[in-house]
């Protein structure tokens, strides 16, 4: 485990987010900017150890990468620059498709997306369990700490209350959902066809649901690891290959959907064009919903191949949203307050802490005047010129610097703080006794 020093100064501590995602960047470039699992708690430290980072997690997915951070002075500029340098962003495109979000909207951006309310497909809950393995990646790297700590206990409750007080999750509407919907357009009843799923992730089992209910009339699992393509395939009656084996089943299958973490992708030109000899013209519908992609982008230029990718679904998702976006106005509502709350609650570090460097500055003045009484009585002043001293002397030291930045105020015209005053030391309050 890596542990860091965290400053405690938390107070001084702001809040940035920052990234792109399938609205503000194509899907070429968030494929070169995303973070695989395997890479996160190396690139966690790094980002943590630069200047005026304390605190760092960071979201990757297929459709976003999001990083949070928790800053101190010159944190944001050396947030962004260690994105660049990390990713070997040479291009100033990337900039243009870069969101960044601070204080309150940094807050309410984590909070959306834990929600589902900046996905793709509006409401989806595969986002919030994303989220919630980043947090314990970052956790486990020992780059969270009390601020972002709170911020992602207080997302992950808002995420809940908003799947629990709105009808945002009520509609089967996913990425997967509309790749199914889109295969059904294409072949009508499912029935008669075979699907191929490349991977076992919660995508593809979601996936492997629908196309069963929709009548599916065979399916075919592959993955990297075969006991858990077996493993999925069981749930479905199917059965399971590895990814080597795709080459030798691709001819019978007509729906192919891919959705796995690989680096490289998984399924080639060549190897579609082999399966298409025997297939007699028969099409194939292939979604590719993997970032980066697991499809060759040439599969697509081959006579009677579908081929979509998630940027191609986000159409086809549009028309199954209507029933969500009045529960997304609610969802808003409860998110408004619940950064309301974090805010008021981030805000209460700052007070305590200068509550605190406010109190041992007047202790200090408190122990110098005090010391200087003691010296006083020991060489026999009077008890009674001691105690006038010390009240004198303490109170006037009190009051310096506070009437000196009044005064100062006052010469500027800076009525804001001179009330500010008036209320800090209660000087409105009615200390009457009665009678005029």
């Amino acid at each position: 485990m890596y542990w860091r020093w965290v400053s405690p100064n938390i107070f001084l501590m702001s809040l940035l987010a920052f990234g792109l995602n399938h609205r503000s960047a194509p899907v070429a470039l968030r494929e070169q900017v995303s973070f695989p699992e395997d890479a996160l708690p190396a690139a966690l430290r790094e980002l943590a150890d630069c200047e005026g980072i304390e605190e760092a997690a960071i979201v990757s997915t297929c459709n976003r990468t999001d990083l949070y951070c928790g800053l101190g002075a010159g944190g944001a500029r050396a947030a962004t620059e260690w994105f660049r340098r990390y990713h070997r962003l040479t291009a100033d495109n990337w900039r243009s498709c870069l969101y960044t979000h601070h204080s309150d909207a940094a807050v309410r951006h984590i909070m959306r997306v834990a929600s589902g309310l900046d996905s793709m497909v509006l409401g989806e809950p595969q986002i919030l369990g994303q989220v919630k393995r980043a947090y314990q990646a970052a956790l486990r790297t020992g780059t969270i700490g009390q601020v972002l700590g709170r911020l992602f206990q207080q997302t992950f409750a808002v995420a809940k209350q908003v799947r629990t007080d709105t009808e945002i999750g009520s509609s089967p509407v996913s990425v997967a959902f509309a790749a199914v919907r889109l295969a059904q357009q294409i072949f009508g009843d499912l029935s008669r066809y075979t699907a191929l799923m490349i991977g076992a992730g919660e995508t593809v089992e979601l996936a492997a649901r629908h196309l069963r209910s929709h009548g599916l009339r065979r399916m075919i699992i592959a993955n990297r690891t075969i006991e858990s393509a077996h493993r999925l395939a069981e749930d479905f009656e199917g059965f399971g290959i590895s990814l080597g084996e795709i080459p030798v089943h691709l001819s019978e299958v007509d729906i192919v959907l891919a959705s796995t973490a690989s680096r490289e992708p998984i399924l080639r030109k060549s190897e579609v064009e082999s399966a298409f000899r025997s297939r007699k013209h028969r099409p194939m519908f292939i979604a590719d919903i993997a970032v980066p992609r697991d499809v060759e982008a040439e599969v697509g230029s081959l006579p009677d191949v579908y081929l979509y990718t998630v940027d191609d679904l986000e159409g086809v998702i549009e028309e199954n949203l209507r029933s969500r976006r009045e529960a997304a106005d609610k969802a808003e509502q409860i998110i408004d307050t619940r950064v309301s709350h974090f805010m008021g609650w981030l805000g209460t570090l700052d007070a305590v802490s200068t509550i605190r460097e406010y109190r041992e500055a007047a202790e200090d003045t408190r122990n110098a005047v005090l010391d200087k009484a003691h010296r006083m009585l020991r060489t026999g002043s009077e008890p009674e010129a001691v105690l006038n001293f010390l009240a004198n002397t303490l109170t006037s030291k009190l009051l310096h610097n506070p009437t000196v930045q009044l005064r100062r105020a006052g010469s500027r015209s800076r009525d804001d703080l001179v009330e500010a005053a008036r209320v800090l030391f209660e000087l409105d309050r009615d200390d009457s006794h009665g009678g005029e």
